[in-house]
């Protein structure tokens, strides 16, 4: 009897997935390829989402304090995007505060690109390029048909568990490993997003033989950070491939490149002065201690522990990976209410609290107890420290076997929020871009020697775009370099 209902009732599941698939379902036509497609988000869904996510993006990674540099690759964007599939989208072109290599783009018109890709570039066209590409995932939808395969398989999914125990139990681990599946379509929606900025930039009047340069750098970028891997492990086409495909576009142009648009002075203009790398105005670790300048506050983390700086909070984890040690900003609260919150929220059981202040600081700081959902036990203990006009949180946290070994480590790591006083700490200056215009013909050896850069000889080649040290440069030509300032 039990096993007659079972399968009415995964009869009954499937019959509501497949009604359900239907009900939020449409056949779109894609504006790029002009091909019907399923699709469970409307053009109005997808706006909204972009918008709410841009929003924790700017929130998270940081927006770049320069009107000019934002209202230039804004006005870029824009008119890029005015000559494309969906020029009603609400287009929003924002520089991240961020020193990676990188560019993104979300649902319904919100493109991102970094300083560090910038500082990377050299001239209009290639920022050109890059962001056509990005506009180029957004004109063809993709990351709506990325959701619809991964709703579609979720219903798929969701049938299996019923039918089966252990798919249920491990539903969230399949789920997981779902974008394995779709590696294909991500690297096509890769190359489909090339072919796309190649086109965008080719009708605004740009020479897109500079993509090449970009995919160059790139190449270059990925083979000096250690992060090189085999095409087929990889959602993104190998920057090698990209060339050869770019290459094959460029043979296949009908009109004239000599004479197209370049810019490479307006460029270097616009990054002349733009922070370089890691910006230490935003904290930096000492050693094992970590400064914010900006905020004039340093703490110590604990020694061997593996440490970052992130927008949100400073971590440290243990040499074991069975510890972590944070700071993170936690509004205005005062720091007794903080800690009443955080003691009382379910699932958490507080231990002994204080309220004494912290190397002269308002504070208070209690240890707890909690479960994880899969019944792993957790201790740690938490503090909540008012400094600046600002409350900040400080938790240490591990299993609850591990407890006794790092309670004292919590401890220290807690106690050891101080002011910052060290006047070298506190005038530190960024590294910025210097564009140099050359007075007379030389290797960049030879320019590196008469202006010098904080950054090695291959680096400083790198954002050239030049192959090394003995690249020659003509008179006149405009050089980046990057110095303290």
């Amino acid at each position: 009897m039990r096993l007659i209902h079972s399968h009415l009732r995964v009869g009954r599941v499937l019959l509501g997935a497949a009604a359900l698939a239907v009900a939020l379902s449409t056949c779109a036509t894609n504006p790029v390829t002009g091909k019907k497609e399923l699709s469970f988000v409307s053009e109005s869904q997808e706006i909204s989402m972009g918008r709410e996510y841009a929003g924790q993006v700017s929130q998270e990674m940081g927006v770049y304090a320069d009107s000019s540099v934002q209202s230039y690759v804004s006005g870029l964007g824009r008119e890029l995007a005015a000559g494309t599939e969906r020029p009603r989208l609400p287009w929003t072109f924002t520089v991240m505060d961020d020193p990676q290599v990188n560019a993104f783009a979300l649902p319904g018109g919100y493109v991102f690109i970094t300083r560090g890709i910038m500082t990377h570039m050299n001239s209009e066209a290639e920022l050109a390029t890059v962001v056509g590409h990005e506009i180029g995932h957004v004109t063809a939808r993709h990351s709506v048909q990325q959701m619809t395969r991964q709703q579609l398989a979720q219903i798929g999914l969701m049938a299996g568990a019923i039918a089966s125990e252990k798919i249920a139990q491990n539903l969230g681990a399949i789920s997981q490993g779902l974008g394995v599946l779709f590696l294909k379509y991500s690297r096509d929606d890769e190359s489909q997003a090339d072919g796309l900025g190649f086109r965008y930039a080719l009708n605004d009047g740009y020479d897109v033989r500079h993509m090449v340069d970009m995919f160059q750098i790139l190449q270059r970028v990925t083979a000096s950070a250690g992060q090189r891997i085999p095409e087929w492990q990889s959602t993104h086409p190998d920057p090698g491939n990209r060339i050869e495909a770019t290459e094959a576009r460029l043979a296949r142009v009908t009109v004239p490149l000599d004479g197209k648009k370049v810019r490479r002075e307006e460029f270097l203009k616009q990054i002349d002065g733009m922070v370089f790398g890691d910006n230490p105005r935003q904290g930096f670790f000492k050693g094992t201690s970590f400064l914010h300048p900006d905020l004039a506050f340093q703490l110590d983390f604990p020694a061997g522990w593996k440490t970052a700086n992130q927008p949100q909070a400073v971590l440290g984890v243990s040499d074991k990976q069975d510890a972590q040690a944070q700071l993170a900003l936690a509004g205005q609260t005062a720091p007794a209410e903080a800690l009443r919150q955080f003691l009382g929220q379910q699932g958490v059981t507080a231990g002994r609290t204080d309220q004494s202040p912290i190397n002269g600081n308002s504070a208070a700081r209690g240890t707890f107890t909690a479960q994880t959902q899969d019944g792993t036990q957790l201790a740690g203990e938490v503090a909540f420290l008012s400094y600046g006009g600002a409350t900040y949180q400080l938790l240490g946290i591990t299993t609850g076997a591990g407890w006794r070994a790092y309670a004292g480590v919590f401890d220290q790591f807690i106690g050891s929020f101080r002011r910052l006083t060290d006047p070298a700490a506190l005038n530190v200056r960024p590294n910025r871009v210097s564009v140099v215009k050359v007075p007379r013909a030389m290797t960049l050896a030879d320019f590196n020697r008469q202006y010098p850069s904080v950054i090695e000889i291959d680096k400083l080649a790198l954002i050239n775009g030049l192959a090394d040290g003995d690249a020659k440069l003509a008179q006149g030509d405009l050089v980046k370099r990057v110095v303290t300032r």
